[in-house]
């Protein structure tokens, strides 16, 4: 695993979390606000930002501990989710490919792309959904691998892999054999893999999200994240969640504050409604802290099913927000350019993320 310098707490840790927060609020305010309503109706892939997250720093892990790490990188999908929860999802896929790469041993993939994933030269995405669901034993594995001289070939559909470009790469999962399971990082311009862009969804269609097709694709074997991928999902699954969980705090954050800011017509009658923003609030801010508290915990290996916990604690708010939010709007929230009904649209794929609702029910269930 990479080394993650100690942890440094007190006020030099505050005052760089106000730099972080000053120059998160600069790029979104620049880069990101002037595009949501094109990204929600146009299906526009908003790179740019992304990328300029990471030539300002706020992907660098090499100078931080691992949980400052978390804590700066949870805090930005809040923050980007607050305006786009589109592009928080994109993050939240760069970040998983972050993840891949800052936990394998695969001396390559560190040293030549690690590197410039973190400074946004070039960014990732994740197809895992599938796996994850093989994992639980809800569906079967969608790629498959052969060995041969110096790597694997893969043959396989995946159905939809989100934030792909012709240069962007992603992990995927293939079993060899039907023995064991291998975990690979594969560009999109790997020759035998074909993409087809996805854009009819009811929302978050500028996810950049493709149905990708392996024909005898070539992996190499530097391009391998882990030879044993049912362990390696074990030991990122955590991360992989919890970056989960700040894309559902950023919608609720901004359906708090739309709420706040409603029209008050009709003689105040907003406060007959049963879902008052200051309700959401208060359970809003529990949910954050538990969220602080497990990162700050620094055992987050030992902590997947508190994590399942809150992010279905989360999923639940979200639903509350966002329809207590268009009921507030009333009329004005009907419309399609109206920002709560894209909220309600973008709370509902969230809702749907692998593992859905259904998915994290299970492995509770499971755990018992």
């Amino acid at each position: 695993m990479r080394h993650f310098a100690g942890n440094k707490w007190g006020m030099k840790m505050i005052m760089e979390q106000t730099r972080t927060d000053q120059l998160l609020d600069s790029i979104i305010k620049e880069n990101l606000k002037p595009f949501v309503k094109k990204i929600d109706l146009e299906s526009y892939y908003a790179k740019d930002y992304i990328s300029n997250l990471g030539e300002k720093g706020l992907f660098n892990s090499i100078d931080h501990s691992f949980v400052e790490t978390l804590e700066r990188e949870a805090l930005t999908v809040e923050k980007t989710s607050e305006s786009c929860m589109t592009t928080g999802f994109n993050l939240w896929c760069h970040l998983a490919a972050l993840t891949y790469l800052r936990h394998t041993n695969n001396e390559y993939l560190r040293s030549e792309l690690l590197t410039k994933l973190e400074k946004g030269e070039i960014l990732g995405g994740t197809g895992l959904s599938n796996p994850m669901k093989y994992f639980s034993g809800l569906e079967p594995l969608h790629l498959r691998a052969v060995r041969t001289d110096g790597g694997y070939v893969i043959n396989g559909n995946l159905g939809a892999v989100s934030n792909l470009h012709d240069d962007h790469w992603f992990g995927v999962i293939a079993s060899v054999g039907g023995e064991q399971e291998m975990m690979a990082f594969v560009p999109c311009y790997a020759k035998g893999l074909t993409l087809k862009e996805q854009v009819n969804y009811i929302g978050v269609n500028g996810s950049a999200t493709y149905a990708c097709k392996f024909k005898d694709v070539f992996v190499p074997d530097y391009w391998i994240i882990s030879s044993n991928a049912r362990s390696f999902t074990d030991m990122i699954r955590p991360i992989f969640v919890l970056y989960q969980i700040p894309l559902g705090l950023g919608v609720i954050s901004a359906s708090i504050q739309s709420m706040k800011k409603a029209p008050k017509k009709q003689g105040a009658i907003n406060r007959f409604l049963d879902v008052q923003p200051e309700y959401i609030e208060e359970k809003y801010h529990s949910l954050k802290g538990m969220l602080i508290s497990l990162i700050e915990g620094n055992e987050l290996q030992n902590q997947l099913k508190e994590l399942i916990r809150l992010r279905l604690e989360v999923d639940y708010l979200i639903m509350e927000a966002v329809h207590g939010d268009m009921l507030h709007y009333g009329g004005a929230a009907y419309l399609q350019k109206s920002h709560p009904s894209r909220r309600l649209r973008e709370s509902y794929f969230l809702l749907n993320l692998t593992p859905t609702v259904k998915h994290l029910k299970k492995m509770l269930v499971d755990w018992k």
